[in-house]
C-alpha cells in the first residue's frame, strides 16, 4: 500500500479544490491533491464549461449602466430557490454569496488574468416569478477552460509551490478516523487497483456531485413532482461525479440533503465523441425557434422560451409523450441563436479568436451549425422542405411515437402569419418576450428579428431532437459557513470540510430549487476560498 502523509488532504482536482489548494498554499500549509482522472484534465468540468459566472455589481455591471444590488440580487435568489422550513444552511450560504460575490469570486479571478467579455449576459429571467432581475452572467474570455488555465497557474506560480503534491489518477473511496476525528483517507489507484493511504490533519472533499458518473442515482433522486424520469436521460455531467464520497460520509453520520434538487438542461443531444453511454452536449437553444414535443405539437399553453427559467422547461418535457422533444427552426435563426454550453465547441470564445466572434455575431455562426449538422446527424437535421423534415424527424422518432404533420404545419403557418402580420398584432407570448430580449443590446445581435420558420429565403429548415441532460447536484453535503461538514446533530465532523458541487455549492443546496445561472463556477471559488481561510486560520 502506498502511504502519504500531509497537513491536509484534498479529494477532488475541480475548480473548487484548485482555489482551496491556492488558499491553503497562501496559508503556509502543505498539501496533497488527488483527483482521480489524468493530470490533461486536471479542473475537471469547469474546463469545459461556456465559463459564465454570477457576479453582483461588479465594474463591467456599471460600466454598462446596469443598477444592480446586494440585497436586490439576494431577493432574485430566494425568489427562485424556493426554500423550505429547515433549509438554514443554504439560505446563510446565498446570503453569503450575494454580499461577498466581488471580494471572493470576481477579485481572486481578476486577479488571476480571467478577464470577462464587456457585455454581461441576462440568463434565467423567469416566468412568474422574477428571477435575475438585471445581467449577472459574466462570461470568461477564453471560456470555462481559460478559468482553469489561470487558476492552475497561479496555483504552480504560487511562492509556496514546494509545499504542493498533485496526485493524479487516485480515487479516494473513503475517511479514516480516530474516534469522531477525521484523520485521513483512503482509496485505490486507478491503473492497477492498488490501495493507498494518506494521513492529514485536515480533509476537504472536492469531488464534485452526483449526476454524471451513475445516472442511476440521478433516477433515484428524481425530484418527484416531476413524475418517472424519462427513459432516455443523456449525461452532461463530469464522469467522475458518482456520489461515492456522498455515500461514504452519510454512512458516518454526516448530513446529506437535498440530492433531489438537480440541476438538468432541457435540451440535451448526444455528444459526437460517444465517450460514454448517453454522453450528452447542452445545447443553448434557440429562442426563436418553435418547441413541440414527439408528436410535433408546439409545447403549451405557455411557449417553451430559452433564458427564461431552465427548471419549468425540464418540468414540461418530463410531462410531453416519450419525455424528449424537437425544437424547428431554420438556418437563418440557427446561425444567429444556437449556441453550445461548452468550451469545445464554442471555438472563438475558447480560442479567443476576436474578429470570428464579431463576424459570427454579425453574420451568424455558419461554422457550428454545420459542425452540429455533420457531427450529431442523429438530433441534428436539416431539410430542404417541410414534408423532408417530417420525414425525417419520424425516422428519428422513438417509443413508436410519430409527428403530427398537420398540427405542426398548422402551428408554424399560424406562427409565422403573426409575423407577417407586424409587431402590433404580435398576440403571442414567445414573440413578445423576443422583443424583451432584442430591448437589451446584449441579446440583440443574437436574437433573430421575428424570423418566420417557413421562410423559404432563411435556408434549409432544421429539426434538433432534444433529451433532458443531467448536469449538476444542487444538493450535497451540508456545510456550515466555515466549510466544516455538519453531523445530523448539527455539530461539525473534526477535521473535514466541503466545498464546490460535493457541499451542494455550499450548505448542501445554496440553491433550493432553481439556480440563477453562473451560481455553479462563482460557488466553486467561493466555497474554496472559504475552507482555505477556515482551515488557515486554525
Amino acid at each position: 500500500m502506498q502511504r502519504f502523509e500531509t497537513e491536509i488532504v484534498i479529494a477532488g482536482g475541480g475548480l473548487a479544490g484548485i482555489i482551496t489548494a491556492h488558499e491553503l498554499l497562501h496559508h503556509g500549509h502543505r498539501v496533497l491533491l488527488i483527483d482521480n482522472d489524468t493530470e490533461a484534465n486536471f479542473g475537471g468540468l469547469a474546463k469545459k464549461s461556456f465559463g459564465g459566472v454570477h457576479l453582483i455589481g461588479t465594474p463591467l455591471q456599471k460600466r454598462m449602466g446596469i443598477q444592480d444590488s446586494v440585497d436586490l440580487a439576494l431577493d432574485d435568489w430566494l425568489r427562485c430557490a424556493r426554500f423550505e422550513e429547515g433549509d438554514h444552511w443554504p439560505r446563510r450560504w446565498a446570503e453569503f454569496y450575494c454580499n461577498h460575490s466581488i471580494e471572493d469570486i470576481y477579485q481572486p479571478l481578476d486577479e488571476r488574468g480571467v478577464e470577462f467579455l464587456p457585455v454581461v449576459n441576462w440568463t434565467e429571467r423567469g416566468f412568474d416569478r422574477t428571477h435575475n432581475s438585471v445581467p449577472r452572467w459574466h462570461i470568461a474570455w477564453g471560456t470555462g477552460y481559460e478559468i482553469i488555465e489561470k487558476c492552475v497557474a497561479a496555483l504552480e506560480n504560487h511562492p509556496g509551490r514546494s509545499r504542493l503534491e498533485l496526485l493524479f489518477e487516485h480515487e479516494v473511496s473513503g475517511f479514516e478516523f480516530e474516534g469522531s476525528r477525521v484523520v485521513g483517507v483512503y482509496g485505490k489507484r486507478m491503473s492497477d487497483g492498488a490501495e493507498f493511504s494518506v494521513k492529514a490533519e485536515h480533509t476537504v472533499i472536492a469531488s464534485g456531485g452526483m449526476c454524471g458518473g451513475d445516472l442511476s442515482k440521478v433516477r433515484k433522486h428524481w425530484y418527484k413532482d416531476w413524475g418517472e424520469p424519462p427513459e432516455i436521460i443523456l449525461n452532461g455531467a463530469h464522469r467522475y461525479g458518482d456520489g461515492l464520497l456522498h455515500d461514504a460520509i452519510e454512512a458516518k453520520g454526516g448530513v446529506v440533503t437535498h440530492l433531489d434538487k438537480q440541476w438538468h438542461y432541457a435540451a440535451g443531444i448526444h455528444h459526437p465523441a460517444k465517450e460514454r453511454p448517453f454522453d450528452g452536449l447542452s445545447l443553448v437553444p434557440a429562442r426563436s425557434a418553435l418547441w413541440v414535443n414527439a408528436l410535433g405539437h408546439r409545447i403549451g399553453p405557455r411557449p417553451m422560451i430559452s433564458y427564461s427559467d431552465t427548471r419549468y422547461l425540464v418540468e414540461q418535457v418530463c410531462r410531453q409523450p416519450g419525455q424528449y422533444s424537437w425544437q424547428i427552426l431554420n438556418e437563418k435563426i440557427a446561425e444567429k441563436e444556437i449556441a453550445v454550453s461548452g468550451s469545445d465547441f464554442m471555438t472563438a470564445f475558447r480560442h479567443k479568436k476576436k474578429l470570428k466572434l464579431v463576424r459570427d455575431m454579425l453574420l451568424g455562426n455558419k461554422e457550428l451549425i454545420a459542425r452540429l449538422a455533420r457531427e450529431c446527424s442523429d438530433d441534428f437535421v436539416m431539410a430542404d422542405s417541410f414534408d423532408e423534415l417530417v420525414a425525417k424527424m419520424n425516422e428519428r422518432s422513438l417509443f413508436g411515437l410519430q409527428i403530427d404533420r398537420e398540427r405542426l404545419l398548422k402551428d408554424l403557418t399560424a406562427y409565422d402569419g403573426m409575423i407577417e402580420r407586424g409587431p402590433a398584432f404580435h398576440n403571442d407570448e414567445q414573440l413578445r418576450w423576443i422583443a424583451h430580449f432584442r430591448n437589451y443590446r446584449g441579446d440583440r445581435l443574437r436574437t433573430a428579428n421575428f424570423q418566420k420558420i417557413l421562410d423559404p429565403k432563411a435556408g434549409k429548415l432544421i429539426a434538433i431532437r432534444e433529451f433532458i441532460l443531467s448536469r449538476k447536484s444542487l444538493g450535497g453535503i451540508q456545510t456550515d459557513l466555515s466549510s466544516r461538514v455538519l453531523r445530523e446533530d448539527g455539530e461539525p465532523i473534526p477535521g473535514l470540510y466541503a466545498v464546490g458541487e460535493a457541499a451542494g455549492f455550499g450548505g448542501g443546496g445554496i440553491h433550493g430549487l432553481g439556480s440563477l445561472e453562473g451560481t455553479f463556477l462563482g460557488g466553486c471559488v467561493l466555497t474554496g476560498r472559504v475552507a482555505g481561510r477556515s482551515i488557515g486560520r486554525l
